[in-house]
């Protein structure tokens, strides 16, 4: 893809795949409870049919964006199939990671049998599930996974706009949300490979504080980054000079946050983040990594 560093291959370290499944259960959870396709017209939004038709209008989507591959995230607890079915539509496109709730009975054989199949990143919501990243159902599951397994922890703020277009009540506890709870669970797993999304979603300072004293632990710059909104003055410019300062250009992973069509890939997240690496002084070297090298190097 073309940028101000030249041509770069850019790879998305952060879509979410809203599969069938992941509808049908936003449309249980209405009153009274509603089919996946009746969300639709409310949304504005496609629904895919099945998880294959899905994958096929995202690999349409990365040729037309000029994206190399992506890291898709299934978004519900149970989604792994859903991930699994896209990468065998197109393995070279497609990293698989899915969401667990370490509460869950079976949450440990599910991970196991998962990562088994071939997904890559096992993807923790603290404040979304009510737990510590610190519990020990969350050290079971990492005691279980082999190593280089990417291990995606979300801090901060933590908004899901499709529940909100719903009046989909969001009883998250912020509480559990904060980097530096990490802190000691990565220097537990230094062969496991731990990424904060969104700069930390608020928490800039303590992710990275967990980044300077944990080589393990990397940062997605995925994102509109609206939590800048809590830091009066903050700039995006700045918000890629600290972290470059702090976890190094080798540590930083680029990425959207993309989801539905028909937005598709968010394109205009890319030019943000673009331009404020430019002016954060990013080189030819640090794009080329951050844009996309690393997470190559992530997943081997």
């Amino acid at each position: 893809m073309q940028t101000p560093w030249g041509d770069l291959t850019v790879c998305d370290a952060h879509v979410h795949f809203f599969s069938p499944r992941f509808f049908a259960t936003l449309a249980n959870q209405r009153q009274p409870a509603a089919t996946a396709a009746s969300l639709g017209p409310l949304l504005g939004w496609e629904i895919p049919e099945t998880p294959e038709a899905l994958a096929g209008r995202w690999v349409e989507e990365f040729e037309r964006a000029g994206v190399a591959m992506a890291a898709i995230i299934a978004s519900v607890p149970g989604d792994e199939e859903s991930v699994a079915a896209a990468r065998a539509v197109a393995p070279q496109r497609f990293a698989g990671y899915f969401m667990v709730n370490p509460l869950a009975a079976d949450a440990t054989s599910r991970v196991e049998r998962a990562l088994a199949e071939g997904l890559r990143g096992v993807c923790f919501f603290p404040a979304m599930h009510g737990y510590s990243i610190q519990a020990a159902e969350v050290d079971a599951i990492l005691a279980s996974v082999p190593p280089g397994t990417v291990i995606f922890v979300h801090c901060g703020v933590l908004s899901v706009g499709v529940r909100k277009k719903l009046g989909l009540k969001s009883p998250f506890d912020l509480s559990h949300s904060n980097p530096v709870d990490l802190h000691a669970v990565a220097l537990r797993y230094p062969d496991l490979r731990f990424v904060i999304p969104h700069f930390g979603a608020g928490y800039l300072r303590e992710a990275l504080m967990v980044c300077d004293l944990c080589p393990n632990v990397l940062l997605d710059t995925s994102s509109s980054n609206q939590w800048m909104r809590f830091h009066p003055g903050l700039t995006l410019d700045a918000v890629f000079r600290a972290a470059l300062d702090v976890a190094g250009p080798r540590r930083l992973l680029f990425g959207t946050d993309s989801s539905f069509f028909p937005r598709g890939w968010n394109r205009a997240v890319f030019e943000q983040q673009v331009t404020a690496l430019e002016r954060a002084g990013a080189g030819a070297d640090e794009a080329r990594f951050i844009l996309g090298a690393n997470l190559l190097d992530l997943l081997g």
